[in-house]
């Protein structure tokens, strides 16, 4: 294991770079936020390529501006309608982050906005812990956080655990965005996706769920079979996504890691595998990227120049009765399982 500085935070927290080694593969990670920053993966000739959007130092992340590139999200990861919800007959405000709307857990004391600390490390493991106090960000209870980052061979293994004193709703994600080709300025439309879901839910203007489970048969989200992102981008462009931001039900989040998509790019032959135990996965072809991001070694990131795969509770789930629950209670373990499984052909 290589542990390193990644610079310090503007109201000075240090932090840490991590790199964690497998068989071909290298998976770099920071304390600041639980972020995956660069993922190393060979293509078909072993030729090795980071395939993960990131920046240099910690500087980059600390930006309000940053996309979420590779964080941990929470405390709820996606959009909260209006957001506020309605708990045990108590009415909690949270920040309004995107427009009128509450996204990926709030502002200064989001998950992605906070110092880890290290519970343990190795060559191939990193464990990060965080105390997250009752009324952060607007939420009840005080949650406490794991977060293990775990290299296996050609498999990245994240897995989020929490426990709380109080019910509170804990929907958590990693958002990392990647780019098969090892070229984030190369646009993903050669990339073929295929999401094993056979619904969605459906969205309103500003992207808040309007409550309906749809089919995806006869839709452009149809992505059940190896599909060409270019083919269907373009029938995407319609605001507010201008691309895939879509939830797909994967299940009932029963707790058995399944197959839940698929990703090749052809011209270096990498693979991605998303395996996962959450009740469904959100796909995200980098729509609001606009170039104005700027990564590592200088490099501005344009739209739809990488995609997300982000597995996790429904959107909304707090506001809408005929969702799963996201509602973790006192005495309960939440844990999040995710395999990233990385190949080429």
């Amino acid at each position: 294991m290589t542990a390193t500085d990644f610079g310090t935070t503007p109201d000075g927290r240090s932090t840490r770079r991590f790199r964690l080694v497998g068989a071909g593969l290298e998976v770099d990670v920071t304390d600041f936020g639980a972020t995956i920053v660069a993922v190393r993966a060979p293509d078909r000739d072993g030729r090795s390529a980071d395939i993960a959007l990131g920046h240099d130092r910690v500087d980059g992340y600390a930006d309000p501006a940053n996309p979420h590139l590779g964080v941990t999200v929470g405390r709820v990861a996606n959009r909260i309608g209006g957001a506020t919800f309605v708990l045990d007959g108590t009415t909690y405000r949270l920040a309004a982050n995107h427009g009128p709307h509450h996204l990926h857990g709030g502002e200064e004391r989001a998950f992605d906005r906070v110092v880890w600390e290290v519970a343990d490390v190795g060559d191939d493991r990193l464990e990060l812990t965080h105390t997250s106090p009752d009324g952060d960000e607007g939420y009840p209870g005080q949650l406490e956080v794991r977060a293990v980052f775990e290299v296996v061979g050609n498999r990245l293994e994240v897995t989020y655990h929490a426990t709380s004193d109080a019910r509170t709703p804990v929907n958590m994600t990693n958002h990392a965005y990647f780019n098969l080709a090892g070229d984030p300025v190369t646009e993903i439309g050669d990339h073929r996706v295929q999401v094993l879901a056979e619904r969605y839910t459906p969205t309103d203007d500003e992207l808040i769920p309007t409550g309906e489970i749809a089919e995806v048969a006869g839709t452009p989200l149809d992505l059940r079979e190896p599909t060409r992102l270019g083919d269907r981008l373009p029938q995407l462009t319609q605001p507010p996504a201008g691309g895939f931001d879509h939830n797909f039900v994967l299940g009932d989040g029963t707790g058995e890691v399944r197959l839940a998509a698929r990703v090749t790019e052809p011209t270096t032959g990498r693979t991605l595998e998303v395996h996962t135990d959450q009740a469904a996965v959100q796909f995200y072809s980098g729509n609001m990227l606009d170039g104005s991001v700027v990564g590592r070694a200088g490099v501005p990131y344009p739209v739809h120049t990488a995609f997300c795969l982000e597995p996790q509770g429904y959107p909304d789930a707090v506001n809408q009765p005929d969702f799963p629950s996201i509602i973790l209670e006192p005495g309960q373990a939440y844990r999040h399982r995710t395999h990233y499984v990385f190949g080429a052909a």
